[in-house]
């Protein structure tokens, strides 16, 4: 959790229903400011679901969602995008036929001055603030490379960089390192440490070692409900998590 407890994301009795069927059943979350949270279970579990209602993709059935003390679940898609909350999906949406840096400068346009606020780049030119990015993110020698010729690791980092540029206070992940090596994910692990030192991050992940690496606290869902929370330690050893979902073998063996 954050060192100042600071609730940035709650999730009150969420409930969503599709034709009769609870993809989400009563769902309540609490997400701390500078917090990197991990949600993990078993397919149709209802994790993705949980992501489409805090962006807007999803309306609720019933339940409430704030964040930063103000009601969202009532809100557009844009205007939830607007007020802070960034989303990455499990297909990367680049500008393929665009270079990495002409991709940035996009994101960029969207949210101007961003960059100089997050990374304190007053002085630098618009060019030196864009590289500063893509070396935070391990692309700047790849500046002038289509994003088509880029590796799946590589796209998805761009991906990553593209909702950094628009300075978002919550970042939502949807199994991010999804197809990745082995070397690609300890890289998106090192990625992500560093970017809960300024923003809130929730990621949905199936790789057990990188939700090892990464998670602050896990949450567990199972048939659309939160079956257990806690740090990997104390996940590793619920016995209902590994009934449902971890096995004998723990975390470890996911």
């Amino acid at each position: 959790m954050s060192k100042n407890g600071q609730e940035h994301l709650v999730l009150t009795g969420v409930v969503v229903s599709f034709n009769g069927f609870q993809a989400v059943d009563g769902l309540t979350l609490k997400v701390s400011k500078g917090e990197l949270r991990c949600i993990i279970g078993p397919n149709g579990a209802g994790k993705t679901t949980a992501l489409d209602t805090i962006c807007g993709k999803t309306g609720l059935t019933a339940g409430s969602i704030t964040f930063m003390g103000k009601r969202i679940d009532n809100l557009e898609e844009h205007q939830i995008a607007r007020a802070g909350i960034g989303r990455k999906f499990q297909v990367p949406s680049v500008f393929r036929d665009l270079t990495v840096h002409e991709n940035l400068e996009v994101a960029r346009s969207k949210r101007s001055g961003v960059l100089a606020n997050a990374f304190c780049f007053e002085r630098d030119s618009e060019r030196e603030e864009l590289e500063k990015l893509a070396e935070f993110i391990g692309l700047q020698e790849c500046l002038e490379i289509p994003a088509g010729h880029l590796s799946h690791g590589q796209t998805q980092w761009l991906e990553m960089a593209l909702l950094v540029a628009q300075d978002p206070e919550l970042i939502l992940m949807d199994e991010p390192t999804a197809g990745m090596t082995v070397q690609e994910t300890h890289k998106t692990a090192e990625l992500f440490i560093r970017l809960k030192e300024k923003h809130t991050l929730i990621v949905v992940e199936h790789d057990m070692g990188f939700v090892k690496e990464i998670g602050d606290v896990i949450s567990v869902m199972h048939q659309g409900k939160l079956l257990a929370e806690g740090t990997v330690e104390q996940i590793a050893e619920h016995p209902e998590v590994r009934s449902v979902y971890l096995g004998t073998g723990g975390i470890g063996s996911a």
